[in-house]
């Protein structure tokens, strides 16, 4: 099993990607935007997407989305074949995306909204927040997206403020942040616990 950056070579699973996406929506019964074959071609001729596959059978997908003047991206469309499922791919697809992400886009917020909880989870592992949808991109092109989700009309009947999703949110500037003061804290911590070591050998050896 390897995944790797999708390109013009794998135009043939366009099909078979799409057809995954359409039948997990209706196995699942929740909210799945539908993705046409010409829509996936364009997230895999531009090098926003990963592929996984098992020799040369498809396995497992999920593509990028840029919004807002490469302010925000989206990782979506995370899909594993029946035949692939229950395996863990899911998690390593969702990981291979986030970091092709973050070194495409290293400056961009990268969000999802999802209905599934195994996806909050492994977006809360990566260091992903809830958040109202306020604080998710307003590019209009985007939540046009959801037009073919089934739950598309709670999305406008509340003008966009609320759906059965939940809004993810990874801010890199937070994330970073306060990953910096955990190694500053840390420092800190082992410059005391050496100074207070040294004073007790000192101590000893009086």
């Amino acid at each position: 099993m390897k995944i790797i950056i999708a390109n013009e070579s794998h135009f043939k699973f366009a099909q078979t990607i799409s057809d995954t996406i359409t039948e997990s929506a209706k196995v699942r019964g929740t909210g799945i935007a539908m993705r046409t074959p010409e829509y996936i071609i364009k997230r895999l001729e531009n090098g926003n997407a990963v592929i996984a596959l098992d020799g040369d059978k498809f396995a497992g997908f999920c593509y990028i989305e840029v919004w807002g003047n490469k302010g925000f991206v989206a990782n979506s469309g995370l899909i594993v074949h029946p035949d692939y499922r229950g395996q863990g791919l899911a998690k390593k697809i969702k990981k291979a995306i986030f970091d092709l992400s973050r070194e495409k886009f290293p400056n961009a917020k990268i969000f999802g909204i999802t209905t599934g909880l195994p996806v909050m989870k492994m977006n809360y592992e990566l260091g992903y927040k809830p958040v109202t949808f306020s604080e998710l991109t307003d590019d209009p092109d985007f939540w046009k997206g959801c037009q073919t989700c089934k739950n598309f009309d709670i999305l406008t009947r509340t003008e966009r403020k609320m759906c059965l999703c939940t809004g993810m949110l990874y801010d890199p500037s937070t994330h970073d942040e306060s990953l910096e003061k955990r190694k500053m804290n840390n420092k800190v911590f082992h410059r005391l616990k050496g100074i207070k070591e040294n004073m007790f050998l000192k101590k000893k050896t009086k």
